[in-house]
């Protein structure tokens, strides 16, 4: 569970969460402990800025206790591709719970993985945590 480090030049690229914002104005506050998201749909897309970076332990860190696996394995040749949100349903600052749909594609061996999904979060004690997710054709 190697924890890939940033470089300071990824902070003034565009975050890999395709928010087209750079890293440091988007998910990198979050990843690097100095802020948290405030929406279900900014902690999605940490997460996804989490698979991109290696960062198992964000991934982890942001799961909810009772779904959370002890081990999180992230696959090293996975080239991450692109995140696309397709819908949110409550998940605001003042909700308790939300869900957002998305589109993550990527590539290991040669293969292209589309990844469709509808995330569901909960805030507990004003963090959102990722519960679980219902897989979409």
């Amino acid at each position: 569970m190697a924890r890939r480090k940033h470089t300071s030049r990824e902070g003034n690229h565009h975050c890999h969460c395709g928010s087209g914002l750079t890293r440091e104005h988007c998910c990198g506050p979050f990843l690097d402990g100095r802020s948290i998201p405030q929406t279900a749909e900014a902690l999605m897309r940490s997460r996804y800025t989490a698979f991109v970076e290696g960062r198992a332990d964000y991934l982890l860190d942001t799961w909810h206790p009772e779904t959370r696996p002890e081990v999180l394995e992230l696959e090293a040749k996975q080239r991450w591709l692109g995140l696309s949100i397709r819908a949110t349903s409550g998940g605001g600052p003042a909700d308790e719970n939300g869900e957002v749909e998305f589109v993550a594609r990527s590539r290991v061996g040669g293969k292209g993985i589309r990844l469709h999904e509808r995330s569901h979060f909960l805030r507990i004690d004003g963090r959102w945590q990722y519960v679980d997710g219902d897989f979409l054709a």
